[in-house]
């Protein structure tokens, strides 16, 4: 049996189906706990609380991005030494208070420390299934498993925000749809518990599979680089992601920019379409149709990534995001509306897993999780700030000043992947990931290199 041959056979869908299922579940219900507040929110802050102003009903997504962002840094890293498991269940344990303050809130800062909870939930729980399902498939079909985690995620969050409409309706603002959440956390936390597995072994037993591969290949390209024990920093992991590799600096911005666009969606289409006339319950029928096809469409967007490569997917999906941003103030009526969420709900398929199975495919299974956690931490800062921007404008000049601007950036975003970024898929790329032609990049001295750092993007 070659090196890395029994290695090979735990990954992969069919043999671990199982817990690749549990996996998608708990996604579905983390993305249906914040499906809940896309719908159910926003209008509390008018309702509940007497907020009019648009900048500060849409503060409570910067303080969830703020500190979702700064989690999915800290919580990538730490995967990789912890394990997946436990953070999954810690991130659980933070959607309680959340959900708790916000059914007892006297004021907006009470809602405002609410999201700061959910953020951590959301960075921990999420980053940690898309990694764990990572970890069960290798190699093979990642743009396949990072589709279906993604999908799951975004059905839930159109599940969750249609049912949080409904008991809007029925039952009024709170606490209805926040005992929902509840509901839904305890059930996550509990299939966490059990029978939900760790996944770390098989992310060091791929590591192990590849350099068997490299050493058999090309003994002299094994001969300097550091074995799986060497654990990169994570601030030379930061600097690597976010700027040496052209690449993953075009995934970053562009996950960045993504998260502007869904902000709009979260803060802005409630607000705008209720001032357009639409009822509460038509409104969240167009939320939930745009994360609908989000979410459905990653599993063939996510296949189709495997067999093109992600730079096209991307780029496009992209472009596509922002006319479908750009058709909201341009259209009037329900039906139009449903489309242009349609249509949005496409280019976010095409995009949101192939950014993440493009970091996956640079990544070394070593610290795959901090290189998430890297990118994640970029694109939820597009939720930290994207609010604020938009905000901003939309105080100045009008809730369509939002809409517009947010095409430009989209068009904008697009065309900074088409010039910085190259194919990051095994099966199609021409180029080694960076760090193999530098390593010295992720491993500093550990790379047996005593020269000074080369000039970025040389």
């Amino acid at each position: 049996m070659k090196p890395g041959q029994a290695v090979l056979r735990i990954h992969g869908l069919r043999q671990n189906w199982f817990q690749f299922s549990l996996l998608a579940l708990l996604t579905m219900m983390v993305g249906a706990t914040i499906g809940v507040e896309r719908v159910a929110l926003p209008p509390l802050a008018q309702h509940a609380f007497g907020v009019t102003s648009v900048l500060y009903t849409v503060s409570f997504v910067s303080a969830f991005g703020v500190v979702k962002a700064i989690m999915n840094l800290v919580s990538g890293r730490l995967s990789d030494r912890r394990g997946r498991k436990l953070l999954l269940l810690a991130g659980w344990g933070f959607a309680v208070p959340y959900a708790v303050l916000i059914i007892f809130a006297q004021n907006w800062i009470w809602v405002l420390v609410a999201n700061m909870f959910l953020g951590v939930n959301q960075a921990l729980t999420w980053t940690m299934s898309v990694t764990a399902m990572i970890d069960l498939v290798g190699p093979v079909n990642r743009g396949l498993a990072v589709g279906i985690n993604e999908a799951a995620g975004y059905v839930g969050v159109g599940l969750g925000g249609f049912a949080a409409g409904l008991l809007v309706v029925s039952y009024g603002l709170r606490p209805a749809p926040y005992l929902l959440a509840l509901g839904i956390v305890g059930l996550g936390g509990a299939i966490t518990i059990w029978p939900t597995r760790e996944t770390l072994p098989f992310a060091r037993a791929e590591s192990e599979l590849r350099a068997a591969a490299v050493a058999t290949t090309s003994p002299a390209a094994a001969g300097p680089m550091p074995g799986a024990d060497v654990s990169p920093g994570l601030g030379r992991l930061a600097v690597y992601m976010s700027w040496h590799d052209r690449s993953m600096l075009a995934v970053c911005q562009g996950g960045f920019l993504n998260k502007f666009a869904d902000s709009l969606v979260i803060g802005f289409f409630p607000l705008y379409l209720l001032q357009r006339g639409l009822s509460l319950l038509q409104v969240g029928l167009v939320v939930g149709v745009y994360a609908w096809v989000w979410g459905l469409g990653q599993v063939a967007t996510g296949a189709l990534a495997d067999r093109v490569g992600r730079r096209l997917p991307i780029a496009s999906g992209i472009l596509t995001v922002g006319a479908a941003v750009a058709l909201i103030p341009i259209t009037s009526g329900l039906g139009p509306w449903l489309g242009a969420s349609a249509l949005m709900g496409v280019g976010m398929a095409l995009v949101y897993p192939n950014l993440i199975s493009a970091v996956g495919d640079v990544a070394h299974p070593a610290w795959r999780g901090g290189a998430l956690g890297v990118y994640r931490f970029w694109r939820d800062g597009g939720y930290a700030v994207g609010p604020l921007v938009l905000g901003g404008l939309a105080l100045a000049f009008g809730l369509v000043a939002a809409f517009w601007a947010m095409a430009f950036l989209m068009g904008l975003s697009g065309a900074i992947v088409i010039v910085l970024m190259r194919e990051t898929a095994p099966s199609r790329r021409r180029q080694d990931p960076a760090w193999q032609g530098h390593p010295e990049w992720i491993y500093g001295a550990a790379a047996g290199l005593s020269e000074p750092l080369p000039p970025p993007l040389g």
